[in-house]
């Protein structure tokens, strides 16, 4: 493997984002939420082998003590390759001071508990489609 990460939004194929995001099982939406949500966000982290993305991730932050990452992702062919690893690494070096909360998708938990994230008694949720969220193993 030969990665590279990218730090910014600049010449991303949102289709790509779609794509993985389909590919994992999380959800996704158009693509121009997508560059609305990656470049409205504080930190972005894109991975690429080669020229080909194969992984993805973001955090929204004041930049002083709170963030919360979302959409974490790795081509499944990549996964088991430290490349979530690196992502989530390198979100939390560019915001050092913060706290960081996220959600994770329904069987991934064991990855962020080796980061050290913990599991929060008094985590709260308002979805738009709450109805789905628990479908998916979000909600209670």
């Amino acid at each position: 493997m030969n990665l590279r990460l990218q730090l910014d939004t600049k010449n991303i194929n949102w289709n790509l984002v779609i794509d993985i995001l389909q590919k994992v099982g999380m959800a996704y939406h158009t693509e121009d939420i997508h560059k609305r949500a990656f470049n409205n966000s504080h930190t972005v982290v894109f991975v690429f082998d080669k020229q080909k993305m194969v992984g993805f991730g973001r955090a929204i932050s004041d930049g002083e003590y709170q963030a919360a990452i979302y959409d974490m992702a790795v081509l499944p062919d990549f996964q088991g390759k430290g490349i979530g690893k690196m992502i989530l690494q390198t979100i939390v070096k560019k915001i050092p001071n913060c706290n960081f909360i996220l959600y994770a998708s329904p069987g991934k938990e064991k990855f962020y508990e080796k980061e050290n994230f913990k599991r929060m008694k008094t985590g709260m949720a308002l979805f738009v489609d709450g109805k789905k969220m628990q479908e998916n193993g979000f909600t209670e």
